[in-house]
């Protein structure tokens, strides 16, 4: 008789879970390239995908057209994209952005509204149903929902029946699905790393320069979220001994010069007329030399609080997002230069600086991110025909 849950059926299954874990975090890879990351043989590797394959939980997709110069075109293998979506969520102060994605890594849909500041708890859930309302049909499939993931302003932390609680509890409540929730400025720099300006790096660092400072860091591939949910305050890196007072009890943070309102203050102060800080941006790509003077002002001290955390663990990749990065090279520049300045010299030529690209969406995108990382999405795929069960 066939024995079906011995040894060597549940190693299998552990390699098929292994297989099934690296495309849900990673997306669409190589059969040399999930060799690679998972360590196991080659005939073991193309044997296990033969029958993931075989059973639809895993699709090979079609070779690059590009020509190539030499050997066999590279299949590229994903997880099946019917076999589960994520909604992401990004609650940000006075929006709501939802995005979508299936399991293979695929954007499927995204939406953004905005709100009123007094705009409660429950209106703006409201919203995110509407929101995932007008995107549901073809694109989006309510009956495949697998999780959601929530990006919310502020520390990760959260008393019983604080917002992140009460987050959960309402959107769990509206779509009968997990819910995660995380900083959304964390998901963000988790966004970047998967599909944005640091898509494939394993170690990233994102700063976002927005009414806020904040960030996150990405360690060989996953959200670092630290033992309480504070990781990624970088905004309260003292930059200015003896400066102004933060409205974090300290003085001479980072989020005291290099935020959008620090930035439009110092600009206004410099005698520069602006309604709000695109202004300042524009003034800045157009060379106005009090524009320029005090964006780079907030680039030098950007960049020493950057190579701080940059000595303490050692990224590959940094990423700068926010409203100021619209400032182009006026702000990147003297970026580039405090960084390489405050950085030990063997790892200045290892640290590769970047804009970020996902804009509004990240915080959204960085949601599903978190929950293709954290839920067993295909904890049921199909089994094999002969009847193994788990």
């Amino acid at each position: 008789m066939q024995q079906h849950d011995g040894p060597l059926a549940r190693l299998r299954r552990g390699h098929e879970d292994l297989v099934l874990d690296l495309l849900r975090r990673h997306g669409p890879l190589s059969r040399a390239e999930l060799g690679a990351r998972c360590g196991l043989s080659r005939t073991t590797l193309y044997d296990i995908v033969g029958t993931l394959v075989a059973t639809g939980a895993v699709v090979a997709s079609a070779p690059d057209a590009a020509p190539r110069r030499r050997g066999r075109p590279v299949e590229r293998l994903a997880l099946n994209p019917a076999a589960g979506q994520a909604i992401g969520v990004d609650l940000a102060r006075r929006a709501v952005h939802v995005a979508a994605v299936n399991v293979a890594h695929e954007v499927v849909g995204t939406a953004s509204r905005a709100h009123g500041p007094d705009l409660d708890l429950a209106g703006r859930i409201t919203l995110v149903a509407e929101m995932v309302e007008d995107l549901s049909g073809d694109s989006l499939r309510l009956a495949a929902l697998s999780a959601i993931g929530v990006g919310a302003v502020g520390p990760a932390v959260s008393a019983p029946g604080g917002d992140r609680e009460r987050i959960a509890e309402l959107l769990s409540a509206r779509f009968g699905a997990p819910v995660l929730v995380d900083n959304n400025t964390r998901l963000a720099a988790l966004a970047e790393s998967v599909w944005g300006a640091a898509a494939g790096a394993r170690d990233v660092l994102y700063l976002r320069l927005s009414h806020g400072v904040g960030g996150g860091l990405v360690v060989d591939g996953a959200l670092h979220q630290g033992a309480h949910g504070l990781s990624g305050e970088f905004g309260h890196i003292s930059v200015e001994p003896g400066g102004r007072r933060c409205q974090c009890g300290g003085t001479g943070c980072l989020e005291t010069v290099a935020s959008v309102g620090a930035v439009l203050e110092a600009y206004r102060a410099a005698g520069g007329t602006a309604a709000g800080i695109a202004d300042v941006t524009n003034a800045a790509r157009s060379g106005d030399p009090r524009a320029t003077g005090v964006v780079a002002e907030a680039g030098r001290h950007v960049g020493a609080a950057l190579a701080t955390v940059c000595n303490a663990v050692g990224p590959g990749t940094v990423v700068i997002g926010g409203e100021l990065i619209a400032a182009g090279e006026a702000l990147t520049g003297p970026v580039r230069e405090a960084l390489a300045a405050g950085l030990m010299p063997v790892a200045r030529p290892l640290v590769d600086l970047r804009q970020a690209v996902l804009g509004e969406a990240g915080a959204a995108l960085g949601g599903i991110a978190l929950v293709l990382h954290r839920s067993p999405l295909l904890s049921r795929y199909p089994s094999t025909e002969d009847g193994d069960e788990t």
